[in-house]
């Protein structure tokens, strides 16, 4: 039986530097791996990992293309907030919405959707 073992999207970018820069100094994500001759690179943040890449001559590309979002779940999300809130362009401020989940999204340099977020229930009051 076909297993699948994991998902790592590959971001699309005009500006390899500007991308990497933005998920590693914004983010906090690692460098994993560089090729500038491919003009693509794999970051990672704990079990987190994207590939990102200039597309290349078989790839069709007229800017950002993604009809969706990144959805993170995340520990602390409200100190991910904080951290973030004055560093990346919002797209939505924290809230906890009625299907119980404490979330926050914002837009990288590409201007895809990273939301973040944290069922309500794994929140403690003292935090």
């Amino acid at each position: 039986m076909v297993k699948y073992n994991s998902l790592r999207p590959i971001l699309w970018t005009q500006n390899l530097d500007e991308t990497i820069g933005f998920y590693l100094h914004t983010l906090g994500f690692i460098l994993i791996e560089r090729n500038d001759e491919w003009e693509w690179a794999t970051i990672r943040k704990d079990d987190v990992e994207f590939m990102l890449s200039k597309p290349n001559e078989h790839e069709k590309f007229n800017g950002i293309g993604f009809t969706g979002s990144f959805y993170f779940n995340v520990d602390h999300v409200d100190d991910l907030w904080e951290e973030l809130q004055d560093k990346a362009e919002i797209c939505y401020e924290i809230e906890t919405f009625e299907w119980d989940m404490r979330e926050f999204a914002i837009y990288d340099n590409n201007g895809y959707i990273l939301q973040f977020g944290q069922p309500a229930n794994e929140i403690s009051t003292t935090e």
